[in-house]
């Protein structure tokens, strides 16, 4: 397995598992059968619980853009430092991002969501100048 497929899969199960604190919030808000059913009135979540489903929201939506462009690079052949770099550095921007917001640190949220979008840019720019190459 290349190191790009690597992070994938690291992004990938961080994102899959993401839903779990905040559901457990919710059980302890909620109660079981709230939680398991559609009360009509619930209580509100604690706030640390609702930034982190916005987080993990966020990370669904930028896991399809960072996942189709890791996958056509695989695809495509092209694996190299830049890519690994920015494979690592998006990895642990999304972890930064996640409990950025979840604590409620909005600056280095920010960051950390400007670093994961700039290594996106950073594969995709790879794909565009190697395959301009070969056009």
């Amino acid at each position: 397995m290349s190191s790009e497929l690597y992070y994938l899969t690291l992004v990938t199960i961080f994102t899959a598992v993401l839903w779990a604190p905040y559901i457990l919030n919710r059980f302890a808000v909620w109660g079981i059968f709230d939680t398991v059913g559609y009360p009509a009135d619930p209580k509100p979540q604690s706030p640390w619980a609702v930034r982190l489903q916005k987080a993990h929201a966020n990370a669904i939506e930028n896991l399809v853009v960072f996942a189709v462009l890791v996958l056509i690079a695989q695809v495509a052949g092209i694996s190299n430092s830049v890519t690994v770099t920015t494979c690592v550095v998006y990895f642990w921007a999304r972890v930064v991002h996640a409990l950025a917001y979840a604590l409620g640190i909005p600056w280095v949220r920010t960051l950390a969501f400007v670093a994961g979008f700039f290594a996106q840019v950073a594969v995709a720019w790879q794909l565009l100048t190697a395959m301009s190459v070969g056009a």
